[in-house]
């Protein structure tokens, strides 16, 4: 079992103390990370007693512990996977070769870029989520909530100590960085669009967890596949972490719609706001909106930064070693959705460009499964409704279809007809207005907000009225 050396101050599975200029960093970096913590991370509860768990291992057979902490005394750390013995570079150009253990030279700052942009969506989320504490559903809810958070604080550590250790100087300038811009700043915003929109309430943040935080899944399981072995190691640990913030946003969004459900069969009605409820159509507007803009995390349909990520070995595509072609795909084409005149089309396009819209192929198959379920709830209740998908062209402001305007079954519109049809299509201010009032705490254990059925079972064999948060 590879363990967590916690008698260092940043406790670490790397070997930090035999590198005295690298631990000098990192010591001079937490403090300014526990200052952006006390005032950007969850508000009004850094007093609370909260039942967390804490990586204590990178073994996937027993690697963390639970107990109560204090979330700014959460011991944030360095941790990577195993390395794999002979590992070799499984695709693009330097295929076949021994991974690298340094950043070669060539590909600096391509490698630097790509480690900032990921590095900057972990404070993000940490920010757009901050007040949701004050209006939680339940105790478990809100352990949930801040296990997410200090875990997203921790994948910061995970990429500062990437740049720290291999960058220099230009990597702690962009560690620095990674602390002074804010989600929704207008001056010094966060690098993607996605982690600027607010999450003002909890259907906002379950539909966060299970869209946006999927969208990360799939970065990190690309980044897993680089030819940088450090890199790979990192991501593949924040992986095992990831899985429950992905739980935390399906089984979420599954216990809105079996209550919903519930109240819809007890009344008689589909008409649940009378019962303060989420009725399904307005849960299918914040599914389309969140759904549309993680979409366009994933970039360009054709993108030249996609092909040379790849082809310099550096991010792969979602299980490489699991694909059976020649991992360099110069002469392979792969089919991409497109804007053809008055028409959405899909057009067999080079397969390198077109790597972006493999990812996205990959995730929105993932999404389903979700929804699937998520159907299958209102089904077993008796209730005629199906939650869908958008179309990948819907409300979308990053690609091809930046520029058009596309209803949720795929139909391309006028201007006059999208502001026609839009209040059914997205949450209005009025919705918007509804879904706050009922974001009221409740904060007794066992019990929970009408608008959301309790879970199947607790965390960590707990039951479900444990008192997984001792309110200061």
């Amino acid at each position: 079992m590879a363990g967590v050396d916690y008698t260092e101050r940043i406790p670490n599975n790397v070997n930090l103390g035999e590198n005295r200029r690298l631990q000098r960093a990192l010591e001079e970096w937490q403090p300014k990370f526990l200052e952006w913590w006390r005032d950007m991370g969850p508000h009004g509860s850094q007093a609370n007693d909260v039942y967390l768990r804490t990586a204590v291992s990178v073994d996937p057979q027993g690697w963390a512990q639970f107990g109560y902490l204090k979330m700014p005394d959460y011991r944030w750390g360095i941790f990577l996977a195993e390395p794999e013995p002979a590992r070799a570079i499984p695709f693009g150009d330097h295929k076949g070769r021994p991974v690298w253990q340094d950043v070669p030279g060539e590909y600096r700052g391509v490698l630097r870029r790509l480690i900032v942009t990921q590095g900057d969506t972990e404070p993000a989320s940490v920010e757009q989520q901050r007040h949701l504490g004050r209006t939680c559903p339940s105790l478990y809810d809100l352990r949930n909530l801040f296990q997410v958070n200090v875990e997203e604080g921790r994948h910061l550590w995970a990429m500062v100590y990437l740049l720290d250790a291999y960058f220099g100087r230009d990597g702690r300038e962009e560690s620095e960085g990674l602390l002074q811009r804010r989600s929704g700043d207008p001056d010094k915003p966060r690098i993607l669009g996605a982690f600027n929109e607010k999450t003002p309430d909890w259907i906002s943040y379950l539909m966060f967890t299970y869209f946006t935080d999927r969208d990360g899944k799939y970065q990190l399981a690309s980044l897993a596949e680089s030819g940088f072995d450090p890199l790979s190691r990192t991501c593949r640990f924040m992986l095992t972490e990831e899985a429950h913030h992905m739980f935390v946003g399906e089984t979420g969004v599954g216990r809105v719609v079996q209550r919903t459900c519930e109240l819809m069969r007890q009344g008689k009605t589909d008409d649940v706001r009378t019962y303060g409820a989420i009725d399904l159509p307005t849960i299918q507007k914040y599914l389309n909106f969140h759904c549309s803009v993680s979409l366009d995390l994933f970039g360009s349909e054709i993108s030249t930064n996609a092909a040379n990520f790849y082809t310099m070995s550096l991010k792969g595509r979602f299980e490489e070693t699991k694909k059976s072609d020649d991992h360099q795909l110069k002469d392979a084409t792969y089919p991409v959705t497109e804007l053809d005149g008055d028409k959405v089309t899909v057009r067999e396009e080079p397969a390198l460009p077109s790597l972006n819209e493999r990812l996205r192929d990959d995730y929105i198959a993932d999404c389903q499964r979700g929804v699937d379920r998520w159907n299958r709830i209102i089904k077993e209740h008796g209730v005629d409704f199906e939650l869908r998908l958008p179309h990948r062209a819907f409300h979308r402001k990053i690609g091809v279809f930046t520029d058009v305007r596309v209803s949720p079954d795929g139909r391309l519109l006028t201007e006059a007809e999208w502001g026609a049809k839009k209040h059914e299509w997205l949450p209005t201010p009025a919705d918007e207005a509804y879904i706050q009032s009922l974001m009221q705490p409740v904060t007794e254990r066992g019990k929970f907000a009408n608008w959301i059925a309790p879970p199947a079972r607790g965390v960590n064999g707990q039951p479900v009225d444990f008192e997984y948060v001792r309110l200061a």
